[in-house]
């Protein structure tokens, strides 16, 4: 991997950042991180300042097309992880750009990345459960890569519009190409999008009675939990290991009702003894779960053995101290300014 030059879209993001930290864990000589505004974002967050002197930030808006096609053709890259893209909310305020960053960008970054005068060595897409339709639909316990497909909103239309893309451009050029769905992700630098709000009822758990506004979750019903650092191991592992071929996989993670979700949250922060000043709760007006949880990641696992999983239970336990420390470190120093 050290003379890998690996270009992340989106790697200043909430999983980004995770994945930039694992690929220079691994060896990777350079990893080059496009954002919108080509700033730090979250990195912080995850590596020491100052930053790794193997990482480059670079601005790059997916909607600006010749911004993609000047990063690839400038920075060479021999793998690319795709994380960038705009999530559900936006996609659904502004459709027209959601279509040109979420379809448009990621078919420019493949058409590039395709004239590069050696082929890429990996192509890592990240696509959602959202591609998946109704929980109704899929009657078995877990719901397979093969299952149905049955996007319910445009998010989900666009993400498996981007799998296909990423099936096209492997049957092209032959580059190894894996498309990775995921549902729920938490943990530290989660704040943006719809699924944020598990992360935010933890955040809000950690203040304790500094925090006086109540919480309730937006959508009620079962739902597939990923703990950040998997989430960014597994694409840092995927974009590494050996591999052939085009796959689409199921991320592993845990599934539990939105309210089992909630109980756990109350009891780990008991554990730990943080006191809640108001109980987590769902709104009266929570609409069910959209996406199709009970992920079946029997494929992944046998192909990638050695990805790490981290209990739910470890998980808001950890997230839960992070987001403690960052508050108690935040209210200290608006007590010094």
């Amino acid at each position: 991997m050290n003379d890998a030059v690996v270009l992340v879209t989106g790697g200043t993001g909430c999983i980004g950042a995770v994945v930039v930290r694992d690929l220079l864990a691994a060896g990777a000589g350079r990893v080059v991180v496009a954002s919108r505004l080509g700033t730090a974002g979250q990195l912080p967050l995850w590596l020491p300042a100052p930053l790794d002197t193997r990482v480059t930030l670079a601005a790059a808006d997916l909607a600006g097309l010749d911004a993609i096609r000047k990063i690839v053709a400038e920075h060479r890259p021999t793998h690319v992880v795709h994380l960038g893209g705009l999530q559900s909310p936006d996609c659904d305020a502004d459709p027209a750009r959601g279509l040109q960053v979420n379809v448009g960008g990621t078919q420019v970054l493949l058409e590039t990345a395709e004239r590069l005068g050696r082929p890429l060595q990996r192509f890592v897409f990240a696509s959602s459960a959202a591609v998946y339709g109704p929980r109704s639909l899929y009657p078995g316990p877990l719901v397979h890569e093969s299952a149905a497909l049955q996007p319910p909103n445009r998010y989900g239309v666009w993400k498996l519009a981007g799998e296909h893309l990423c099936r096209l451009f492997a049957q092209r050029t032959g580059v190894p190409t894996v498309c990775l769905r995921l549902n729920t992700t938490y943990g530290k630098g989660r704040d943006r999008g719809r699924t944020a709000a598990p992360t935010t009822a933890m955040k809000h758990v950690a203040a304790g009675a500094a925090r006086r506004e109540p919480f309730s979750m937006p959508y009620r019903g079962r739902e597939n939990y990923h703990f950040v650092e998997d989430v960014g191991a597994c694409f840092a592992a995927v974009a590494t290991a050996p591999f052939e071929g085009f796959s689409v996989f199921n991320i592993r993670g845990t599934t539990i009702e939105v309210a089992a979700f909630l109980a756990l949250i109350e009891q780990v922060a008991a554990e730990l003894g943080m006191a809640s000043s108001r109980k987590l709760a769902i709104a009266s007006d929570a609409a069910e779960n959209l996406f199709v949880s009970d992920l079946d990641d029997r494929a992944i696992q046998a192909r990638f053995p050695h990805l790490p999983y981290t209990p739910l239970a470890e998980g808001v336990r950890r997230s839960l101290l992070e987001f403690r420390r960052t508050d108690t470190r935040v209210s200290r120093d608006m007590k010094t300014q």
